[in-house]
This record gives structure tokens, C-alpha cells and sequence, in this order.
């Protein structure tokens, strides 16, 4: 049998129903009503009038006045134990007494905690069946088995009762507990969804700063390698001008010099211009502007350029365009500079959740091994490494397979999420 349960788990979660504080006086002025018209031809009504006011008395000093006591359980067991002692002496009197057990179910369920609530409920029942079977000659031997039958028939079924009212508010109990515990795990989930939410949006944003600032610094290593060295070659040109003004066929060198030096410089910010606002993407979509890029490839290096697109072609976000894109042209120009192929070939295959891009050349190839810095055998200037940047910016893979002799291979592949609609 278990051990009491702690009062505030069993009925201080509920209100204090009215019919407990009614039910047991309204039937306790009932009964006593039947006591004085029963009795008042007859003597003995004195004690009867006696115990009723003291069992009222009680009942209001003890519960209905002192609602603080109900929760401790030395008082309550102390007012069951008077109060059945009263409805005792008043059901051996008067048996319809016994028709006050309802008022000591409803303070034994209420009041009592268990495993002392059976003892409780079988004392009133006990005086339940003491009443019912009054008229029973308990001197026999079959009178008493019939007064103990009756008495068992109200003792078994009100503790079974008590037992079952038992595990039911038990069984609420572990489910409440489980609903208490599910909603505080959701709690906490939605709080951890929340937090890795927000430093997702952080990553995002530092991952885009980064991507940012290594393209500012590729555009600073492209201007510091072409524009400000043509520059500095047009200043020193125009200075060693300066220095002939005496001799016309030294002077016009330096000058000659100067003008072909601009003219170098200003192809190349047109250049870099150019690849700051990738024109292409700007009519056609990415399949379109690769196709686009090959051709021109070809036209200027006089080499075939075989252009492939697998799946379903379909608008993608920008930044994902612009890195392929990118990455297709920068490739394309270490073939030009580096591979001396003989066939080349572009793919782009868009998969479900993916997109990539393959450039692959039959030239020299190289020794990946061997790259280092932001400079490698396969070119300077934006190079290999920057391509991976830009790549793993946008939380995708770069793949470089070569070996001497062997030709090259670029892969690409970015997280392929649709471009927005706008409304």
C-alpha cells in the first residue's frame, strides 16, 4: 500500500464544493426533525437534541469556520474520529440515523488522506450496514452471519469505490504531470528554435560580410595589379617626357609609351567594371548567359567551347548566379592562360535542391598540391582560391581535379533556392 500523498495534491486543487458544506447539515436537520416527531411522546429526546447540536456544533467549529484546517491532517482525522463517534451513539439509539453515512462519505473523500481514507469509508459504511440491519436478531448464529453480510454489502462496494476514485485521480494526475512536462519541452524547443533561428540570421549575415569583403579585396588586388601599375607607368612616361623636351624622337617614345599605357589601363577598368555587373544575367537566364560567355570565350581564343545544361533551367537567386557565373568565366580564363587544351566543355545540371557547374579542358593540367596563397600554377590575380571563396560564401563546395598531362576539372555546387517571385 502506498504512503499518504502530499494534502495539496489531492484536494486543494479543487474548490470547496458547496454541496459538502450544505449536504451534511441539511441532513442532520432532517434527521433530527424525524428524531423529535418520532420521539416526542417518548422520553430520551433530551440526549438525541444533545448529540445533534453537538455534531452541528462540531461540524461548524471544526470545517465549515476553520477552512485553514481542512489542509492538516492531525485536525481532520480528529474531526472524523469525534464526528463518527457521535453518528454512532445516535445510529444505536435511532437507526435512521444511518441516513447521515452520505455527510461521512463526503468528509472521508474530502478530508481524509489516504491510505487512511479505507478506514474512514468503511466506518461509515460499517454504520451504514449497522443501521440497515437493525431489525435483525444478531443472538443467533444466522442473525449475526446476515448483520455481518449486510455490513460486508456496504463495506466492499464503498471501499472498491475509494480504491478506483484512487487510481483514477493517480492516473490524472500522471497526465497532468505529462501535459505539464510536454508543454514546458515545447517551451524550451520553441525557445532553442528561436535562439538557433537568430543565430542562423547571424552566421547568414557574417558569412555575406565575409563574402563581401573578399570580393573588395579581390577588386583591390585586380586595381593595385592593372590600373595602378598602368599608372604609375603613364606618370613615369609623362616625367620622362618632361626630361626630353630637347630630343623630339626620345620625347615622342616617352609619349607614345604614356598613350599605349592608358589606353592598356582603360581596357582594364572597363574590364573590371565589367565584372562588378555581370551584363549577362542582366537579359537571360544563367543557362543563357554561360552560353553567352562561351561564345565570346571562343570568338577571342579560336578553341570550341561545348556548352551542356541537365535539368530543369530555372531562375535562381542572384548571388548563386553571379558565383557561377563568375566562377565559369575565371575558369574559362585559366584555360586561356594556362591549359593549351584542345577541347573544352561547360555543364550546368540543375537537381533538386542543388545546382552545379563543371568546366573541364583536356590542357596540361597541374599538380593541385601545389597551389599556395591566393596565387597558384593555374594563374594569378583572382586564382583558384578566390573562386573557392566565393563558392563556400554561398555554403557551397569547390572541387578542383587535375594531374600533368591530364587535363583540368572545376565543380561548382551551391544550394539551389528558387529566386522570389515579386508580386
Amino acid at each position: 500500500m502506498s504512503g499518504p500523498v502530499p494534502r495539496a495534491r489531492l484536494d486543494t486543487r479543487e474548490q470547496w464544493p458547496p454541496v459538502v458544506s450544505v449536504a451534511p447539515y441539511l441532513l442532520l436537520a432532517i434527521l433530527t426533525a424525524i428524531t423529535v416527531a418520532e420521539k416526542r411522546s417518548s422520553g430520551g429526546l433530551t440526549v438525541d437534541l444533545v448529540l445533534c447540536g453537538l455534531a452541528a456544533l462540531w461540524m461548524l467549529c471544526m470545517v465549515t469556520l476553520r477552512p485553514a484546517w481542512r489542509e492538516s491532517p492531525p485536525a481532520m482525522a480528529v474531526f472524523f474520529t469525534v464526528l463518527m463517534a457521535i453518528m454512532t451513539v445516535l445510529v444505536v439509539r435511532d437507526p435512521w440515523w444511518g441516513f447521515f453515512a452520505p455527510a461521512g462519505y463526503l468528509y472521508a473523500f474530502r478530508l481524509i488522506l489516504w491510505p487512511w481514507r479505507l478506514l474512514g469509508v468503511a466506518v461509515v459504511a460499517a454504520l451504514a450496514g449497522t443501521a440497515q440491519a437493525s431489525a435483525i436478531g444478531k443472538t443467533t448464529l444466522l442473525g449475526f452471519v446476515v448483520y455481518l453480510a449486510v455490513v460486508a454489502a456496504n463495506i466492499l462496494p464503498m471501499c472498491g469505490f475509494a480504491w478506483f476514485a484512487r487510481r483514477s485521480r493517480e492516473r490524472n494526475d500522471q497526465r497532468e504531470q505529462a501535459l505539464r512536462e510536454a508543454r514546458e519541452a515545447n517551451r524550451r524547443l520553441e525557445a532553442s528554435l528561436a535562439e538557433n533561428a537568430g543565430l542562423h540570421e547571424r552566421l547568414v549575415a557574417q558569412a555575406r560580410e565575409a563574402g563581401i569583403m573578399d570580393e573588395r579585396q579581390r577588386m583591390a588586388r585586380e586595381i593595385h595589379d592593372t590600373l595602378a601599375q598602368g599608372l604609375t607607368g603613364i606618370i613615369t612616361q609623362l616625367q620622362a617626357a618632361e626630361q626630353a623636351e630637347d630630343d623630339t624622337a626620345d620625347w615622342r617614345r616617352h609619349v607614345t609609351a604614356a598613350t599605349r599605357l592608358a589606353r592598356e589601363s582603360l581596357t582594364e577598368a572597363r574590364r573590371s567594371v565589367h565584372a562588378l555587373r555581370p551584363e549577362p544575367l542582366e537579359t537571360a537566364r544563367l543557362s543563357e548567359a554561360l552560353t553567352g560567355v562561351a561564345g565570346r570565350w571562343s570568338a577571342l581564343h579560336g578553341l570550341a567551347v561545348e556548352v551542356t545544361t541537365t535539368g530543369t533551367a530555372r531562375p535562381m537567386e542572384r548571388e548563386v548566379e553571379v558565383a557561377l557565373l563568375r566562377t565559369a568565366q575565371e575558369a574559362l580564363a585559366n584555360v586561356a592562360r594556362h591549359a593549351r587544351a584542345t577541347r573544352v566543355g561547360v555543364t550546368l545540371s540543375y537537381m533538386e535542391n542543388e545546382v552545379a557547374l563543371d568546366v573541364r579542358d583536356d590542357g596540361c593540367g597541374f599538380d593541385p598540391a601545389k597551389m599556395t596563397g591566393e596565387r597558384t600554377e593555374t594563374g594569378g590575380g583572382f586564382g583558384l582560391v578566390a573562386m573557392r571563396q566565393r563558392i563556400e560564401g554561398l555554403s557551397g563546395t569547390l572541387q578542383v581535379e587535375s594531374e600533368p598531362g591530364a587535363g583540368t576539372g572545376v565543380s561548382a555546387c551551391v544550394p539551389a533556392a528558387p529566386a522570389e517571385v515579386s508580386a
